[in-house]
């Protein structure tokens, strides 16, 4: 395949910038509304191997906000459409494809190989903090992203440590079941602090949520790019 659809970036980044990430290797866990789009603005940036993890399937659910919910898609795997999808924009990309749902020991084991940058696109908390708690004492640099549910407004993204996020429910919550496991810093994440409206939450236990949120279509992308972003810069980022 030519590598002119790589010629701006290579432009903007500089071939040692270029170079930097084509050898980079990026985990991505959860491919739904904001991870599909991280995976996908981190190959067409050039990121050279990514492992990308879920293990749900698309559902109709899914169709206003999600990278890979089309109707062609209904029913399949998420990792097997984004894996097929990242290959049809970059066929030399290398990709480790995890179709499971990450929790106890296969998710230490997951968070414990060698990678550049870890992201955690997971919308539910359990999983989401025990993601976080090994990428720690792992010493992974990881991205995590916040709720983009009830939120309409783009241009309040926020970037931060964990520490200095506010006016977010997801982060309150993840930030005081962190605080129980010593770990109050080290977590850059992406959150918004717009208020969501009681009208747009309905409270439903299930076994994977206490709650459904409503979400317009851009917003997950939007947190999606911050977070690709986050990572891009980060491995750009000369050492100190």
């Amino acid at each position: 395949m030519s590598n002119e659809w790589q010629e701006r970036t290579r432009l903007l980044l500089g071939d040692e910038g270029f170079e930097k990430l084509n050898s980079s290797h990026v985990l991505v866990v959860g491919l739904g509304g904001v991870g599909g789009y991280v995976a996908e603005q981190l190959t067409r940036a050039g990121i050279g191997e990514l492992t990308i993890v879920d293990g749900d399937v698309v559902s109709q659910s899914n169709m206003n906000r999600q990278l890979l919910a089309l109707q062609s898609t209904q029913g399949k795997p998420k990792a097997e459409v984004m894996a097929a999808r990242l290959r049809d924009i970059n066929p030399d990309v290398k990709l480790h494809v995890v179709n499971q749902f990450m929790k106890d020991q296969a998710l230490i084991d997951l968070i414990s190989q060698p990678y550049d940058y870890v992201v955690d696109a997971i919308d539910t908390v359990s999983p989401k903090v025990f993601l976080l708690y090994y990428a720690v004492q792992n010493n992974q640099r990881i991205v995590s992203c916040m709720g983009a549910g009830g939120k309409m407004h783009p241009d309040k993204i926020e970037i931060a440590d964990i520490d200095k996020s506010h006016h977010c429910h997801l982060a309150f919550y993840i930030r005081k079941k962190l605080h129980k496991l010593g770990i109050r810093t080290g977590i850059k994440v992406v959150f918004s602090p717009e208020p969501v409206s009681k009208s747009a939450v309905i409270e439903e236990e299930s076994q994977n949520k206490a709650s459904n949120v409503g979400t317009i279509s851009y917003m997950p992308a939007a947190f999606g790019c911050f977070c690709a972003s986050v990572v891009i810069n980060g491995l750009l980022e000369k050492p100190e």
